[in-house]
């Protein structure tokens, strides 16, 4: 049985676990293959390429998603989400969607993944709606220290910069 994990025997015996063979990933309990994530991606006419990681967050491992297009990005994010959550169950649909010029590659012509920048939590925000009550004070300045973001607004969504359950 193939188990798809990449190990190795240390010289003391010992076996350590270096990660997977794959693009099969754990978060939050769920196995997910980020080339299906980048499938539906493609299927999309308005993105030419797509490479989906997951990356640490200060929440815990989160799906984020590198494409290539001509197409306006707030716009295309939008559809893209939608697109998305028509076809994939939440869990897999990327926090964060980053629209680039072009992928950025080594000098074998390979994705170089350490080129990609950082996704910005504040980018999935809306409009700023201050909390009033001490209550909502309360909840958004534990938002703001889980989800690692400035600022928590009252119609912010927990899910959009990568909070989970």
């Amino acid at each position: 049985y193939r188990t798809g994990d990449l190990v190795r025997q240390r010289a003391d015996g010992l076996v350590e676990y270096l990660g997977r063979i794959d693009h099969q990933v754990k978060i939050r309990g769920f196995r997910i293959e980020l080339g299906e994530i980048e499938t539906r991606l493609l299927e999309h006419e308005a993105v030419r390429e797509a490479v989906v990681l997951a990356l640490d967050a200060p929440s815990g491992k989160q799906l984020v998603a590198y494409l290539v297009s001509d197409a306006e990005p707030a716009a295309l994010r939008d559809a893209l989400k939608a697109h998305l959550k028509a076809q994939l169950p939440d869990y897999m649909v990327p926090a964060h969607l980053i629209v680039l010029q072009s992928m950025p590659l080594t000098a074998n012509g390979k994705l170089d993944r350490r080129a990609l920048p950082e996704p910005d939590p504040e980018a999935n925000r809306q409009a700023y709606v201050a909390p009033r009550s001490e209550l909502e004070h309360s909840l958004a300045a534990i938002w703001c220290a889980v989800l690692n973001v400035e600022q928590v607004g009252l119609d912010d969504n927990f899910f959009s910069p990568g909070g989970d359950s």
